[in-house]
């Protein structure tokens, strides 16, 4: 199994702490955004390599961060992957960006996908358990408790089985404070939809487009994150993540 973390965004809404220093290297709780990712991730197990995607800024910040991490905290096999783009104006997107990674990197595996800003309360072996049960698609889902941050992200029906019945991104009017994340398993028979979403020129940004394009091509599950999870797009989410985190007890 693989693992691609997204981290080619310039975060410009956390200027200037971003201005030199990508998101998922800023600390929260005393350590990088990425390393709790990873620590998270870690528990699943099988997990052979990390691509780590990033942009032409940020390459060399992320080599050097990989390979410190790798020689003190874990023997995890990376690849910091730049997209070659180098501000908010030539990105290639989320979706852009996970193509990029397949593309280049020859991947054909199993891959998770997750947000290199999304920090999470607890472990995540039991999403690793999930889909491999269900060798299908999987977005991880959580409930933000409010039905106008949910305009922000996705709105989501799910059938009894936990299969997504119906996606809409960025609803004017949702239903419902339950909302996809940035989380997400592709089998390997998924990889390639993923390269025909891209080839029939969809959009490339925001990755829940490729859930929405999916599901009806493909049963799509879904897993209810537990815990606490963080999206950190402003200084105040950032500030209130580092607060909780460093009260939590230590895995």
């Amino acid at each position: 199994m693989k693992v691609i973390i997204l981290a080619a965004g310039y975060a410009t809404r956390l200027y200037p702490l971003t201005l030199n220093q990508p998101k998922p290297l800023l600390p929260v709780a005393g350590k990088p955004m990425i390393e709790h990712v990873l620590d998270n991730l870690a528990p699943i197990g099988g997990i052979d390599r990390i691509y780590v995607v990033t942009n032409a800024k940020f390459a060399g910040h992320f080599q050097k961060w990989s390979e410190s991490y790798r020689a003190t905290k874990s023997k995890l096999d990376f690849n910091v992957v730049s997209d070659g783009t180098t501000s908010d104006a030539d990105k290639l997107g989320a979706i852009g960006d996970v193509h990029f990674v397949l593309q280049t990197q020859n991947v054909e595996d199993d891959v998770i996908v997750v947000a290199g800003d999304n920090l999470f309360s607890e472990k995540l072996s039991d999403f690793g358990k999930f889909c491999r049960e269900k060798s299908a698609p999987v977005l991880a889902l959580y409930d933000v408790g409010d039905l106008e941050l949910v305009k922000k992200y996705s709105s989501i029906s799910v059938a009894a089985d936990s299969r997504i019945t119906a996606f809409e991104e960025k609803p004017k009017n949702p239903t419902s404070t339950l909302t996809g994340i940035a989380l997400y398993f592709y089998s390997k028979s998924t990889i390639p939809l993923i390269k025909q979403y891209i080839a029939e020129g969809n959009n490339p940004d925001q990755p829940g487009r490729l859930v929405q394009w999916l599901f009806p091509r493909t049963p799509v599950y879904t897993w209810h994150v537990p815990g606490l999870w963080f999206d950190i797009g402003s200084k105040e989410t950032l500030e209130e993540a580092n607060e909780i985190f460093a009260k939590l007890p230590a895995k």
